[in-house]
């Protein structure tokens, strides 16, 4: 799984530290879109979808989260506790937010804008969307 965390820049300052997040410098894609969960209920998961073309960098900037990664053939779970680190998401890996503490924030930094049609929303259709691309009938 080509997922991973990654240590973003932590400029640490007696007032307060500071984190950057440079497209192509300390991201792996240029940044095309910034969004960000909040106010997540007790026992709710956001994600439950898969892109197509989209990578993503998932970062808690306050609180904590899991994010379950599944690429058709594992499932890994990673617990993002740090402001200052983000979790790498490639193309065509299903992602399942879930065990948000109280006042967390997701921050998602996304190399695509917008775009209904790169979204995988149901788990058998990503499943048929992996055979198909092993099978070279995406392209």
């Amino acid at each position: 799984m080509s997922s991973r965390i990654i240590d973003l820049p932590k400029i640490f300052d007696p007032r307060g530290n500071l984190t950057v997040a440079d497209g192509v410098r300390s991201v792996p894609f240029p940044i095309q879109r910034v969004y960000w969960t909040y106010d997540i209920p007790s026992g709710e998961s956001r994600g439950g979808h898969a892109h197509k073309e989209c990578m993503e960098v998932i970062i808690a900037v306050s609180g904590s989260f899991d994010v379950t990664l599944d690429n058709g053939s594992e499932q890994k779970t990673f617990h993002l506790n740090h402001p200052y680190q983000g979790l790498f998401v490639d193309k065509a890996v299903w992602r399942t937010l879930d065990d948000f503490s109280s006042g967390s924030v997701c921050l998602v930094l996304a190399s695509e804008l917008y775009d209904e049609d790169d979204y995988i929303r149901e788990y058998n259709d990503f499943l048929k969307y992996l055979k198909d691309a092993d099978n070279g009938n995406i392209g």
